[in-house]
């Protein structure tokens, strides 16, 4: 792994624990913390790991975009930073690994954005969700796009609208999170998750989240055309003939991927 002045890499067994350690300034996203973010999901896809824990060290999990780097930029320069930030979100659906948001604080904005592009995400009682830009002169477009596809139009708008503070229960209520659980029990709660999460192939598992984005949001006669041939042709692996073998015989499956 690349060492990192912004983040921890942190790795047990088989799962990476990416840690966002910027706490003097919120864990805001500046272009060398975007950029390192993506460097070591890039190697974590690369690697046998089998999931990847995304956290953030103080009080806030992520403030969202530094305004301090984006500030000084002219329009060019922004452009490269939300590219660099839209190219970490996708690496972040696309990596073959389960990847599981633990919220501990406050997600705003490209935060927020984190955890809706995030796999699965397991809250605090007293993590809290926004996108800001809505009561503010620059608004939230690029996190909008993951949020609202996890919460739904209505849920967006108000949130993109008003910019205020989504709490903790009302993001699992509205598919923002899975869980909530208290402070103390988060990590037990991401472990367990994290756990019934990559049970199985883990090529299969891959291929299956690959598909997912595929088909999401397509009409449903097109992601029913995707789908199809995914899984007819995932029908021959190795994978899919052990797991059907196995069921058959009455005998636990043995993953050789």
């Amino acid at each position: 792994m690349a060492e990192h002045q912004h983040i921890r890499v942190d790795r047990t067994d088989d799962v990476v624990r990416i840690t966002m350690d910027r706490a003097s300034r919120r864990n805001s996203l500046s272009a060398e913390h975007l950029a390192e973010l993506l460097t070591a999901f890039r190697e974590v896809a690369a690697s046998d790991a089998v999931g990847v824990v995304l956290a953030g060290e103080g009080p806030v999990f992520s403030a969202g975009h530094d305004f301090a780097d984006v500030s000084a930029r002219d329009l060019e320069g922004v452009r490269e930073l939300l590219t660099l930030c839209t190219d970490l979100m996708r690496t972040i659906e696309s990596v073959p690994q389960v990847v599981i948001a633990r919220v501990h604080g406050l997600a705003t904005a490209a935060g927020c954005q984190l955890v809706a592009s995030c796999d699965l995400a397991v809250a605090a009682e007293e993590a809290a969700f926004a996108l800001p830009g809505g009561k503010g002169g620059w608004f939230c477009h690029t996190p909008a796009v993951p949020v609202g596809r996890a919460v739904g139009r209505k849920r967006l708008m108000e949130m993109a609208l008003t910019g205020d503070p989504v709490d903790a229960r009302t993001a699992e209520q509205w598919g923002l999170v899975n869980r909530v659980v208290p402070l103390a029990e988060l990590d037990d709660a991401v472990d367990e998750l994290m756990r019934r999460a990559t049970r199985g192939s883990r090529a299969s598992k891959a291929l299956g989240k690959q598909t997912i984005h595929a088909q999401l949001d397509r009409p449903e006669a097109d992601a029913y055309a995707i789908a199809l041939e995914v899984m007819a042709a995932a029908s021959q692996t190795p994978a899919a003939r052990e797991g059907m073998s196995s069921f058959l015989e009455k005998r636990p499956p043995v993953w050789t991927d």
